[in-house]
């Protein structure tokens, strides 16, 4: 019985990293390496992630420094970032890729707040789903007379603080997401 309860607040907890894994590719004001983290080069025959085939650092709050392992891929690590939908230009500077992050307007401000809370609504729809497939699998032990119907109201009410609480920290999350983005 507790299976089905620690084998939720597992799945909840994925659900809620996914969401902030997903947060972390919206691009602020700040640089952060992980705004990189979708785009892919084709080499070698294959799409990597920049971050297997270069090093990214930050050297100030609003500069990505990529260093290509391999200074052939420069091309093709610039255009992967042009074709990006981030809006990014790389500067090719002595071997080396650095991209200024540009300030952002107020209208595309609001835009990724809209996008931000999407992904929100995503995760609550994942999580509210979770519930949904744990108070079947209660119904069915219920069912089965594995658990009187006392016992599965008790593990529903359990399953419902479970889901608010993951609510309120998908939340938590968006609303420091919201105040990065709006911070001029």
């Amino acid at each position: 019985m507790s299976k089905i309860a620690e084998e939720l607040r597992e799945r909840m907890a994925k659900a809620v990293a996914a969401f902030k894994k997903s947060l972390v590719t919206l691009r602020t004001g700040r640089a952060t390496p992980a705004i990189l983290d979708k785009v892919c080069v084709d080499c070698y025959g294959q799409e990597l992630p920049i971050k297997q085939m270069a090093s990214i650092s930050v050297p100030d709050a609003r500069t990505l420094l990529i260093v290509p392992w391999d200074k052939s891929l420069m091309p093709k690590l610039e255009q992967a970032i042009l074709k990006s939908d981030l809006g990014l230009v790389p500067n090719v500077d002595s071997g080396n890729l650095r991209i200024q992050i540009p300030l952002l307007s107020s209208e595309r401000r609001v835009e990724l707040v809209k996008m931000a809370k999407k992904k929100a609504e995503e995760a609550k729809i994942a999580v509210r789903n979770l519930r949904r497939e744990a108070n079947l699998d209660l119904k069915k032990l219920e069912k089965s007379k594995e658990i009187d119907e006392d016992t599965h109201r008790r593990k529903q009410d359990e399953i419902q603080k479970l889901t608010d609480q993951v609510m309120k920290e998908v939340e938590q999350v968006l609303a420091v997401k919201e105040k990065e983005i709006l911070e001029v």
